[in-house]
């Protein structure tokens, strides 16, 4: 999804479930406000909103943005185009075999956190 040259400029991703608005911002170096506006032009983005409508995002949530935010910045697509790249990139996914193994494991530590 994302190619390791850009990697290597942007912040390790922390190994947490939830990351707040402004930790994916200093991950991805986008300010909060652009990554409200990519919520409303990219279907992808659907972080969890909870109390007082804070948002969550998850470890995927901001692989997608650091994915929109090399499509944009470096690649030169329009809203438009990466909107349509990411699309095509899904479809692309969807065709392949889930990962059972990840789903597995997901699905144990959202078990532990149930009985917890």
């Amino acid at each position: 999804m994302l190619e390791a040259s850009h990697n290597n400029e942007l912040p390790v991703i922390p190994g947490k479930r939830y990351f707040t608005i402004g930790e994916v911002s200093e991950l991805c170096a986008v300010k909060p406000h652009v990554l409200r506006y990519w919520e409303q032009e990219f279907p992808q983005l659907k972080p969890v909103k909870r109390r007082g409508n804070r948002r969550y995002y998850q470890r995927q949530d901001v692989l997608t943005i650091r994915h929109i935010r090399s499509l944009l910045y470096e690649q030169g697509f329009t809203i438009g185009g990466a909107r349509q790249q990411l699309n095509s990139e899904n479809k692309v996914e969807s065709r392949q075999e889930p990962d059972t193994d990840a789903l597995i494991a997901e699905l144990q530590d959202i078990l532990k956190i149930l009985r917890g």
